[in-house]
């Protein structure tokens, strides 16, 4: 028996847009929970990324199946009754509104436990919230940048930017984590909780492995592209026909079935500049020439049996049309509309049916108001 529908029955009411919030609702409701997506009347700008399910945008695909879609707007009165009524209700209140934004209009954790003592609240937010962190106005790639990510991403030549969403996807991951442990404690205390995960926060917690660098040893790892600050061999190295193999050595023993089995070079085994890691990352640039000149002759189907035969960590640079084809791809079909899109599945399997519709914009907003302005008592907390 695996997982199957464990948060079945939990309500979670969601004001959420753009990527780290809506990702932290999707796996909510992938895990059986029914999940309150409230937007603007203008909908969530991520519905607004691409076109490519005719019309639709196929990210927001991917961040919101299996929700309800309800526009509200909180400058109407009865749209805030509306919105205490669901909460009277709910199990968790999800949103990633800049700091302080619903608490001003009344929707403080503390408040609205009031009325429902077994509420997780949690709030997303870029930098913090409290002080000159909550001010300021955070995205993704903002948040890469100011984390030191961007400064340990590229070659020598030049920083970059992860190529995806990384702090928003984290950030997402950490609030699903962080509501769970909150439903947990409720199930023994009975009481709900506010929860802040900050991005920045995440991204530090991230980065550890430069930061202590920094603090400990003797400084931060410069970039190096794919090749590892630390660790040697690690990265990229060439074979015919200009393709490349990707390995990294990460003990003695591999290192010597490397030798023996792979380059067939047995005395590089006691070889004063490649005995131990520090030693190999020392003499990077000789021992680069060795295993290149070795794979130089071999072709990388060649190469990567010979790794797998003898359990050498090894892989091709694949792109990402080689990933949409890439024989160990698990894919999951989601219904937009009257488009199906084809997306990579989330990485924990479960037993359950899995919701698939991805909700237009309000496409739930009449049954919601009828279910949810006749409601008068709050739910039972759910242990």
């Amino acid at each position: 028996m695996g997982l199957n529908r464990e948060l079945d029955g939990f309500l979670v009411v969601s004001i959420e847009q753009a990527v780290s919030a809506p990702y932290c609702g999707l796996l909510l409701a992938d895990a059986g929970a029914r999940v309150l997506k409230i937007e603007r009347k203008e909908g969530d700008f991520a519905r607004g990324y691409d076109r490519g399910a005719n019309g639709n945008s196929t990210i927001f695909a991917w961040l919101n199946r299996g929700k309800e879609s309800v526009c509200l707007d909180l400058n109407q009165s009865c749209d805030v009754k509306l919105l205490h009524s669901m909460l009277h209700k709910a199990d968790v209140f999800l949103h990633n509104l800049a700091p302080g934004a619903l608490a001003r209009r009344g929707f403080d954790g503390e408040m609205l436990r009031k009325a429902n003592p077994g509420l997780v609240c949690c709030e997303i937010n870029g930098y913090g919230n409290t002080g000159k962190a909550a001010n300021k106005k955070a995205y993704d790639f903002l948040v890469q940048a100011e984390s030191g990510l961007c400064a340990v991403t590229g070659n020598e030549d030049a920083e970059t930017r992860v190529g995806v969403s990384i702090c928003d996807i984290a950030t997402g991951l950490t609030a699903f984590s962080a509501i769970l442990r909150a439903l947990l404690q409720r199930s023994r205390t009975g009481s709900g909780i506010d929860l802040a995960v900050s991005m920045f926060d995440v991204m530090a917690d991230w980065m550890n492995m430069p930061l202590l660098a920094q603090r400990y040893l003797a400084g931060a790892p410069k970039r190096l592209g794919l090749t590892h600050a630390l660790i040697a061999p690690y990265g990229a190295f060439s074979c015919k026909h200009n393709a490349q193999v990707l390995i990294s050595i990460q003990s003695n023993r591999e290192w010597k079935v490397f030798c023996n089995s792979v380059l067939e070079q047995h005395e590089l085994t006691d070889d004063p500049r490649f005995k131990d890691n520090t030693d190999r990352v020392a003499h990077r640039d000789a021992l680069h020439r060795v295993i290149n000149d070795v794979f130089s002759r071999k072709t990388r189907v060649e190469l990567l049996t010979l790794l797998d035969q003898n359990n050498i960590a090894c892989g091709q640079l694949s792109s990402v049309e080689d990933l949409s084809k890439h024989e160990f791809i698990r894919n999951f079909q989601a219904q937009f509309g009257p488009s199906l899109v084809n997306m990579a599945d989330l990485p924990v399997k479960t037993d359950a049916e899995r919701p698939e519709l991805v909700p237009l914009l309000n496409q739930h907003g009449d049954s919601v108001r009828a279910e949810f302005s006749l409601s008068k008592k709050r739910g039972g907390i759910r242990n």
